[in-house]
């Protein structure tokens, strides 16, 4: 479904959620595990555009693209077009028995698009967490060290490996243990907590890093540094200015992969195709899923070849990774983006959003920081002007006031009191405008 056959108009004809959608929930709890868990639980029949239409014909603006998937929009034709033909010719080989193009030509596509001009090779997988996962695997066979450095605040994936590379423990890791090791966590360059200051956060930060890592871990003993270029569910949290050219020049001097895990910050979300292009950071291994596929399951790991060929034959693969359909799918996401000028949509999403949200910060003390990047912003609330003690329970009246006027809003934050925003990069100015008035009321009525 295109967006040109989902209107592109918020309507509210029900209560949210509506009658059809409260019966569906009825249904799921007794056949869908109750951890398994939704934001908002609206059923959908279509989408598009900056819109999702439930069972109810309720139409709500779209904020949260599925986490950051459906940059293109839901249902581009181009992504539904050559998916569908593909379907049409075959469904599966298994890369590993009997190969196909379509693998090989996302490898080269992602050899080409990822930050820098040296020789790369790209394995595709299934998702994000199992492509951090497979990052560490190949940086451990390349250097041939065990730890891992990764950072307060993260979030890499629900695995056991990559729960153990999570900082938060509540829901992601609370009572799945025991986790991997050779997992070490430093200071994050969180500028808007950061002890002296956002100023000198990046450098600060960025000495602190290094000499925990020098003195507990032993740089000769680490295979890779690990970090997301903006932190997602730790609450879209933009590095101190430094910090990551800072990390990277470390590793790189010390012979330790730096990995960037651009899952979520990928393919044009933050304004840059990649994220860590915004600071010049040219990562040894990048690994990426959630928009590269406009919504069907792909990820990769792509990194310089000398170190992915570092892994011996047959140490990487599964069974459906780079699964025919979902290659088709992101070869048409990749030109949609690149043919329809989404990396520059990204930006100018950003600033329309960011100006009015820093506005409105302006006359709420309970609004500590508005920050992000491209399509990719975030409010973060406390308890007043001179309290930055986190306030969820006014982020939690706001995206429950925000959800009864039909606008996806998702949440993060370690602390629990963070409102993340990732609108589609397809969705329309009037939109846009109007999703974030709702966001103003909902903080004028507190």
């Amino acid at each position: 479904m295109s967006s040109t056959e989902v209107a592109q108009a918020r309507r509210i004809v029900t209560e949210i959620p509506g009658p059809k959608s409260q019966a569906l929930q009825e249904r799921r709890k007794k056949a869908v595990a109750q951890g398994v868990g939704s934001v908002l639980p609206v059923y959908v029949q279509r989408a598009g555009g900056g819109i999702v239409e439930d069972i109810d014909g309720n139409s709500l603006i779209d904020f949260g693209s599925g986490i950051a998937v459906t940059n293109v929009g839901n249902a581009d034709p181009r992504v539904a077009e050559r998916a569908g033909e593909q379907l049409s010719r075959f469904t599966h080989t298994c890369f590993m028995v009997n190969p196909y193009e379509g693998y090989v030509e996302v490898a080269e596509a992602l050899n080409r698009l990822t930050p820098g001009g040296h020789e790369k090779r790209t394995v595709l997988l299934n998702s994000g967490a199992e492509a951090v996962e497979n990052a560490v695997k190949i940086a451990r066979s390349a250097t041939g060290r065990q730890a891992v450095v990764v950072f307060d605040h993260a979030y890499h994936g629900r695995t056991n490996l990559t729960m153990a590379l999570t900082a938060k423990n509540m829901p992601y890791k609370h009572g799945f243990g025991p986790f991997a090791g050779e997992v070490h966590r430093i200071p994050m360059a969180y500028p808007y907590r950061w002890p002296t200051g956002p100023q000198d956060c990046g450098r600060e930060a960025a000495a602190q890093a290094i000499d925990q890592i020098t003195k507990q871990v032993g740089a000769e003993n680490v295979a890779a540094v690990l970090i997301e270029p903006i932190q997602g569910e730790g609450g879209f949290i933009v590095p101190g200015e430094g910090f990551l050219p800072a990390l990277a020049d470390f590793c790189g001097d010390n012979g330790i992969a730096f990995i960037a895990d651009e899952v979520q910050t990928g393919f044009a979300r933050t304004g840059r195709m990649f994220a860590c292009e915004h600071e010049g950071v040219v990562p040894d291994l990048i690994t990426t899923a959630k928009g590269i596929a406009g919504g069907l399951p792909l990820a990769a790991v792509t990194g310089r070849a000398e170190l992915m060929d570092a892994v011996h034959g047959g140490g990487l693969g599964g069974t459906y990774g780079g699964n025919p359909a979902a290659c088709a799918a992101a070869l048409a996401s990749i030109e949609a983006i690149e043919s329809d000028g989404l990396v520059e949509r990204a930006g100018a999403i950003g600033e329309r959003m960011l100006t009015r949200l820093r506005a409105l910060a302006e006359r709420h003390d309970i609004i500590g920081d508005v920050r992000g990047r491209g399509a990719m912003v975030a409010i973060e609330l406390v308890q007043g002007a001179d309290d930055t003690t986190p306030n969820g329970e006014a982020m939690g009246r706001v995206v429950s006031y925000c959800h009864q006027q039909g606008l996806v809003l998702l949440t993060a934050g370690t602390y629990g009191n963070v409102i993340r925003m990732l609108p589609p990069l397809v969705i329309g100015d009037d939109l846009l405008d109007e999703g974030l008035s709702i966001i103003e009321e909902a903080f004028d009525r507190l």
